[in-house]
C-alpha cells in the first residue's frame, strides 16, 4: 500500500513538475506502477532484468491508461516522438520508465537497509500447566 500511495502522489508531482500540468488518472497510473516495481524488486532476478521488466511494465500500464483517458491525446501525445504506438508510448519513455524505475529501486533498496530491523516480540508466557 505505501508503495502504491508513494506513485499516486510522486507521479502526478512529477509531472507537474516536468511538463506544468497533469490528469488525476496519473494517480491511479503511478500508483500501479510504484506497486509493479516494488514487487518486481523484490524477486531474486538479476538487476538488469528487473529495470527492463519494470519499464516494460510501466509502458504497459501507460498504454492501458492511454486507451482508457487520452483517446483523443488530450492528457499526453507522443504522435510527435519516434517509434510511438498509436501516440499512446512511445521508445524514449519507456527507456525513461527504466531510468526511473533503476532510481526508485536504488531508493528502495538504500531505505530497506538504513532502516532499523523491526523490534522481534518476545513470545508470550506459556500458561503453566494444570496437573
Amino acid at each position: 500500500m505505501r508503495s502504491f500511495l508513494i506513485g499516486a502522489i510522486g507521479y502526478p508531482l512529477l509531472e507537474l513538475a516536468w511538463r506544468g500540468r497533469t490528469h488525476p488518472s496519473m494517480a491511479l497510473a503511478g500508483g500501479l506502477s510504484t506497486s509493479l516495481i516494488h514487487r518486481i524488486g523484490r524477486t531474486d532476478l538479476h538487476p538488469v532484468n528487473k529495470v527492463l521488466l519494470c519499464g516494460a511494465g510501466i509502458t504497459a500500464i501507460e498504454a492501458g491508461c492511454g486507451l482508457i483517458w487520452n483517446r483523443r491525446h488530450q492528457v499526453w501525445d507522443y504522435r510527435h516522438m519516434p517509434l510511438n504506438w498509436h501516440g499512446q508510448v512511445c521508445l524514449s519513455f519507456a527507456l525513461a520508465w527504466c531510468g526511473l524505475s533503476a532510481a526508485y529501486l536504488l531508493a528502495e533498496k538504500a531505505i530497506t537497509q538504513a532502516a532499523p530491523p523491526a523490534a522481534v516480540q518476545p513470545a508470550s508466557p506459556v500458561p503453566p500447566q494444570r496437573p
